[in-house]
């Protein structure tokens, strides 16, 4: 039997989200879909900590989990890539090796606190040829990046902070066709890894 990553039961807000119950298994992609105000976003959003609970409960491997922020969320193993790639995924002042590394910035602390740039790089570099990121150069802001090379960014984002959760909320509106096809392509061999992925989409 697949080993259960994440089990939700009883998660209450609201008149949104009453009684949601399910579970996510390693490597397994889990459809969540439903007309626009089902209460689809709303779920991730509370799963990610980016919303409150009433209710409810969360676990981790077996272990349950208090989830009250994306960091709490984060530290437990989740990533949450949204449509709104500015609100949620993306400095999109800064570039792609930054946001690769932002999330797990504490890895590349060397000896005396300094960052290690050299690993900063490589783990970037890494990561923009693992997920065919097309630009330029690692140092390109990712503002100047189509919107499917963003959502391959925050990707990167993610797999560099160890997150074995992958919450995808519409990872494709607004996204041309063919970068639509490699991002399905991403998720099914992000699975393949072993990473559990909860797929939000209408």
């Amino acid at each position: 039997a697949q080993q259960v990553v994440l089990e939700v039961k009883h998660l209450n807000r609201g008149d949104v989200l009453k009684d949601i119950n399910f579970t996510l298994k390693k490597g397994e992609i889990l459809g969540f879909a439903g007309l626009m105000g089902a209460g689809r976003t709303e779920v991730a959003r509370a799963v990610f900590g980016a919303d409150y609970i009433d209710s409810g409960e969360i676990y981790i491997q077996g272990q349950q989990v208090y989830i009250k922020t994306p960091r709490d969320a984060v530290r437990a193993g989740i990533g949450y890539l949204s449509e709104d790639r500015k609100r949620y995924g993306l400095a999109l002042g800064m570039d792609v090796e930054s946001n690769i590394v932002i999330a797990a910035f504490q890895k590349f602390f060397g000896m005396l606190g300094w960052v290690d740039r050299g690993k900063t790089h490589d783990t970037a570099a890494h990561y923009v040829k693992a997920l065919a990121i097309k630009t330029p150069t690692i140092q390109q802001r990712v503002k100047n990046l189509s919107g499917g090379n963003q959502q391959k960014v925050v990707i990167g984002k993610w797999l560099t902070a160890d997150t074995n959760i992958l919450i995808f909320d519409e990872p494709t509106r607004g996204i041309d066709v063919g970068a639509k096809s490699e991002i399905y392509k991403l998720l099914n061999d992000l699975a393949h890894q072993g990473k559990s992925i909860l797929m939000i989409s209408s």
